[in-house]
């Protein structure tokens, strides 16, 4: 029987390889094969190809590429800008102005490409030059732009829920619906902490912004109408049975091709762009996913859950001191790993755990998934942090860091009001069967 020790170590030898900079998909597989090597002996590793061609024929995974394409198609139709500008007519009276449109904003485009990235690039592209105009505090308009984008992996559709559903075989269909009330309270909470500052401190928001009439507030309408469209139609068609997730992402290209023809931007170079940044990005996230699809069946064999949760019950924790330990263990681990590595490398050997003590699998993936937005604006390797500073173009990316610390705070206390109240998490998935 492995131990615990030997499994702390193996994860730290996994850890290291990460951080000397070996591709991901090679760390995990290489832990993977020396742990097979060393209790289960060479036939079992020959069955990686089982498990590669296993993992790769699953129907749900196709949904990857296709929320991928689905973003990209979003990004060059113009839909983006247009959302944009749309949003500050309703938001910008409010203390805070632009900021909210940020918010707004990172939200909407959250529910449509599922990624935390092409959010911040997306939005910091067409936000920050107004901001330079207006005399906004940069480091806090670099702040919510850098916070509001982590809102693409909890507000559905979210890719990073679909990879945690299909390691975890946990309800996908779920996960989405269960990330709906939380991703629109965090945006609600990023928008408070931006009234709160703005009115204690007024010159953060730099000039007030001119009041549009109600005609031009209705006339924006339209342009909020593409991407209620493209998220009725995904998330619509999945709840209510007609598609599943991987279906109701093939429509939502579909949509997306349609608004983008409607704009006069559906051309042979912008599909070629499209799919040229579609197959790298799937490239590799699938190479991470069947090493991780390998990992999870050794540690199942090997039983490494049991370990780990009897090594953890030994230690006298309750099941909210596990959930602090693994806090604490996540925010360290999020300063030196790549949010989807972070994800991929510990769900097979934590989920197991967490589900013997008690815990939802849907609720922890939705914890899982702050924790990793939480990662994503965490110093020195937060993803979103240097996106926006490359879109910036200049400065020090000090400014994004400090500019983020509030939001980072924020979705501290976020993770401890699921905690202390999870049906905020499973009212919904719970309401609908």
């Amino acid at each position: 029987m492995i131990t615990a020790i030997e499994v702390l170590v193996g994860f730290v030898i996994m850890l290291g390889m990460m951080a000397a900079g070996i591709h991901v998909a090679v760390a995990i597989f290489s832990v993977a094969a020396l742990g097979t090597l060393m209790y289960l002996g060479t036939p079992l590793l020959f069955s990686f190809g089982d498990a590669l061609w296993g993992t790769l024929n699953d129907f749900i995974l196709t949904a990857i590429p296709l929320f991928i394409l689905l973003g990209e198609l979003l990004l060059r139709s113009g839909i983006t800008e247009r959302m944009y500008s749309a949003l500050s007519v309703w938001l910008n009276r409010m203390p805070g102005g632009l900021l909210h449109t940020n918010i707004g904003a990172s939200s909407v485009f959250a529910a449509m490409s599922g990624s935390s990235v092409a959010t911040a690039a997306t939005i910091g592209t067409v936000a920050l030059p107004a901001f330079a105009e207006r005399g906004y505090s940069e480091r806090l308009a670099l702040g919510t732009l850098a916070a509001g984008a982590t809102l693409g992996i909890l507000i559905p559709p979210s890719i990073n829920m679909i990879i945690y559903g299909a390691i975890t075989n946990t309800s996908i269909g779920k996960l989405f619906i269960a990330g709906i009330l939380p991703g629109l309270a965090l945006a609600g909470a990023f928008m408070l902490a931006i009234m709160a500052f703005s009115l204690l401190r007024p010159g953060v928001a730099g000039e007030a912004e001119p009041r549009a009439s109600l005609r031009e507030r209705l006339a924006s309408l339209v342009d909020l109408l593409p991407p209620a469209f493209v998220f009725a139609i995904v998330i619509g068609s999945i709840y209510s049975g007609w598609a599943t997730p991987t279906e109701a992402a093939a429509l939502g290209v579909v949509a997306a091709l349609v608004l983008a023809a409607m704009n006069r931007k559906l051309t042979l170079s912008m599909l070629h762009e499209c799919f040229l940044s579609m197959a790298r990005t799937t490239a590799m996230i699938m190479l991470i996913i069947v090493a991780a699809f390998f990992l999870n069946y050794i540690v199942g064999i090997l039983g490494i859950p049991h370990t780990l949760t009897q090594w953890v019950a030994d230690l006298g924790l309750s099941p909210l001191g596990l959930i602090l330990a693994l806090v604490i263990f996540y925010l360290v681990l999020g300063c030196f790993l790549e949010t989807l590595s972070m994800m991929i490398a510990t769900v097979p050997i934590v989920v197991p755990m967490v589900v013997q003590f008690g815990f939802d699998p849907v609720w922890f993936g939705i914890f899982l998934v702050v924790m990793m937005e939480i990662s994503l604006i965490t110093p020195p390797i937060g993803m979103n942090l240097y996106v926006v500073q490359g879109v910036r173009g200049r400065g020090s990316i000090g400014d994004v860091m400090l500019g983020s610390l509030p939001f980072l705070a924020i979705m501290l206390l976020f993770v401890l009001l699921i905690t202390i109240w999870p049906g905020l998490v499973l009212w919904l998935p719970n309401a609908m069967g």
